[in-house]
């Protein structure tokens, strides 16, 4: 309700018919909720702004400006954070091949164990940690994190047993939690859905297997006291502190409190964001929400195909340096080695990224598409002969383009849902799904099947057959549902500006569009 409804209410004995509201006034209007309940931050924002900043009319070029200046200063941001977060994963690869399995004493499965313990972590405290995400300030709440697993790094250093070992892994999980959460929510409150998916591909790339392949060859060239695999979790773990001290100054909470925007650029920002109609950020959790989303099968088919899909990715960050020594590598090579799958992976993803921008719906026929690519490679790497050493590594390199897939699939639970208790759990769901296939990945690598794993393989070609078929399953119910709504409610059912800021879902909203 505008500001002069408010007054002619007040006057009525005095003022039957309130004098016409000019353009400015009804745009602050639209954004007005009609039940405070329902009022997400961006609408408050909007409700409170200079009517000067927001009747002027917003340019093409100036929309791009604003676009440039998130790009240039968020991506690089939420990029190393991600980049930092997967490195504490992948480098336990890198510190077997160094010395670790010896100095803590681990026998039989327990390396297996280590590597999936880390995802018990993870699994654990999945819900609380989307609890606190909306409950505390996003950005604020990803830098406790980033700071807990950088100190966590320098504990594992210390860590003489599988116990300790174990330990530090389960803690590391906890504290990572919040991490691909966070950054896909702060992708869908900066981003238009046509915009996330290159986004998310730059941010949630391999640049970790580069990075870490990098520091670990460097670290196996010194002469020091100390092992070369407490060297490396000392370096990372202290430059994830430092890194946190970065993220606190530079990292917004929403487009709202960023303090190096101008109240016009914010205002830009929200306004781009708004056909996204997912709204922003709203702090009071809504059960109904949170029901609806796990009554909905969609959500459950994006969950199979995290599980499926990342499987052998959990077989690989703990394995990968292990099946490339056992080809006949020395240590220094094979850390040198893991630098490709990591250019692979990271250009696979953006390649088609910027295919499926063009093309929004037709993502997951792409997703699928993609897929064929890493079941041809776990086909090579199951069937051709152990001492074919050229063809099995390109097929390793090869099978990395797996994580195209999955990086496009991680755009959807944030497009195809709304309502901001909704949002938190299909997201929670989708990386619950991701962590449980990360525990179930290093159990396909068994001790008695080194150093062919060709049962490990195997599996892995299975997994990539259920993603296939999850993901053309979800994207089947959403054509299905677009098609009942725009027969039910008309093709261009018109954007509710009312309703694109207020915390309704998908369901409630009758121009919401499903992407598949």
């Amino acid at each position: 309700m505008g500001v002069e409804e408010k007054h002619s209410s007040i006057n009525a004995t005095a003022e039957v018919n309130p004098p016409p509201r000019n353009r400015k006034q009804k745009l602050l209007d639209s954004f007005r909720p009609h039940d405070g309940k329902n009022e997400d931050v961006a609408a408050g924002f909007l409700a409170n702004i200079d009517p000067a900043i927001a009747g002027q009319e917003i340019s093409r070029q100036e929309e791009k400006k604003v676009l440039r200046k998130i790009d240039w200063i968020l991506i690089p941001l939420i990029s190393v954070t991600c980049i930092l977060a997967a490195v504490d994963k992948v480098i336990i690869s890198n510190a077997a091949i160094y010395g670790m399995e010896e100095d803590t004493h681990l026998t039989g499965n327990d390396y297996s164990w280590v590597g999936s313990i880390f995802y018990f972590g993870y699994l654990a405290f999945e819900f609380p940690a989307a609890y606190l995400t909306q409950r505390l300030p996003v950005a604020k709440f990803l830098v406790f994190n980033v700071f807990g697993w950088g100190v966590l790094m320098l504990c594992t250093s210390a860590t003489q047993n599988f116990g300790g070992l174990a330990t530090c892994r389960f803690i590391m999980g906890a504290m990572e939690v919040p991490v691909f959460s966070s950054s896909a929510i702060m992708t869908a409150m900066w981003w238009k859905t046509s915009e996330q998916p290159i986004r998310i591909a730059f941010w949630f790339n391999q640049g970790s297997s580069i990075f870490a392949g990098i520091v670990s060859y460097g670290i196996g060239h010194t002469h020091t006291s100390v092992a070369p695999w407490r060297l490396l979790f000392i370096v990372l773990g202290a430059f994830s502190l430092l890194w946190g001290l970065v993220l606190y100054f530079f990292l917004p909470d929403s487009p709202t409190t960023c303090w190096y925007l101008s109240e016009r650029e914010r205002f830009i920002c929200v306004q781009r964001v708004k056909g996204n109609n997912t709204g922003l950020e709203e702090k009071k959790v809504k059960w109904y929400q949170v029901r609806e989303c796990l009554l909905d099968p969609k959500t459950w088919l994006l969950a199979l195909f995290a599980i499926a899909q990342n499987i052998p990715n959990g077989g690989l960050i703990t394995f990968s340096s292990i099946i490339v020594s056992g080809l006949g590598y020395n240590r220094l090579v094979t850390t040198l080695l893991g630098i490709p799958t990591g250019v692979i992976a990271t250009a696979w993803q953006l390649i088609w990224s910027f295919m499926v921008a063009k093309f929004p719906n037709g993502r997951c026929l792409t997703i699928a598409f993609m897929d064929l690519f890493p079941l041809v490679c776990a086909v090579l790497m199951w069937k051709l002969p152990r001492d074919n050493k050229q063809g099995l590594l390109a097929a390793y390199y090869s099978f990395y383009s797996y994580w195209g897939p999955y990086v496009l699939c991680t755009s959807l639970p944030m497009a195809n849902s709304s309502g901001h208790s909704k949002k938190l759990t299909v997201n929670a769901v989708f990386f619950l799904s991701y962590c449980i296939g990360n525990i179930i990945g290093p159990q396909l690598f068994q001790a008695n099947d080194a150093p062919d794993y060709s049962h490990g393989y195997a599996g892995m070609l299975g997994c990539i057959v259920v993603a296939i078929v999850s993901i053309l399953g979800h994207g089947l119910l959403c054509f299905l549902e677009n098609r009942r709504r725009d027969r039910v409610y008309g093709v261009d059912a018109g954007e509710q500006a009312s309703e694109a800021f207020s915390d309704l879902t998908d369901k409630e909203k009758v121009a919401f569009r499903y992407v598949y």
